[in-house]
């Protein structure tokens, strides 16, 4: 199993030496990154199942997402203060987005969140997924596109899935029966997937979610988020 990976957003040193080498002896994959604008370029880059920052702006920025940047804006998100901080403190972080708060001297307190929000997001994986202008919610089985109702006319989601690539043979292997996909026999080609994706993009783009589902040539179809 491959560990979590983690990003660790944290300005000094020493800290960040500290957390990092703790991290990884604990199990986790760890991106460090000492300035905002780093955190941002690695949270686009690696996809990290969890982030801890160092300052609350790093949190606003994650979840209010970028002009020509994707990034999961919905990434479990730790914000570090300083020993003793006043409680101000902490609820200014947690109304930036911030899924908890945690000193950054109480490294044990600091693992069991960690952990504690990983199994979280574990269990309610993809129930709700942003892609660019795009948010499948799988619990309401809908589709909206900037922030707005539904999508248009077939464009409902109707399974379950990772946001990742999925190969043709896995759709029609998940989908329907073969004789309502219009496939006879194994090993026969079929263009009933690439002829569902192509109107599912011509909808998307027509509501303003252009370039969200794209070819992976020689694999399949991908949801960029």
């Amino acid at each position: 199993m491959t560990p979590n990976a983690v990003l660790l957003a944290e300005h000094e040193p020493g800290s960040r030496e500290y957390l990092e080498r703790q991290l990884r002896d604990d199990g986790f994959t760890v991106f460090g990154a000492a300035w905002t604008a780093r955190a941002l370029d690695l949270a686009e880059s690696v996809s990290p199942d969890l982030v801890i920052a160092g300052e609350p702006d790093l949190c606003r920025r994650l979840r209010a997402g970028e002009p020509g940047r994707r990034w999961n804006r919905n990434v479990p998100v730790i914000v570090l203060t300083e020993p003793g901080a006043d409680p101000a403190v902490r609820v200014r972080a947690l109304e930036s987005g911030a899924d908890d708060v945690v000193p950054r001297d109480v490294y044990l307190e600091l693992l069991a969140r960690v952990r504690a929000l990983l199994r979280r997001a574990l269990l309610g994986q993809a129930d709700v997924v942003e892609a660019g202008p795009l948010v499948v919610d799988h619990r309401a089985r809908q589709v909206r596109v900037g922030g707005g109702g539904r999508a248009p006319r077939g464009a409902r989601v109707r399974a379950r899935g990772e946001a990742r690539e999925r190969p043709a043979a896995r759709l029609h292997e998940g989908g329907a029966p073969p004789r309502r996909l219009g496939i006879r026999a194994a090993g026969i080609r079929t263009r009933t997937v690439d002829s569902h994706a192509s109107r599912l993009r011509r909808k998307l783009e027509a509501a303003g979610a252009r370039d969200v589902v794209v070819n992976e040539w020689g694999v399949g179809y991908r949801l960029l988020l």
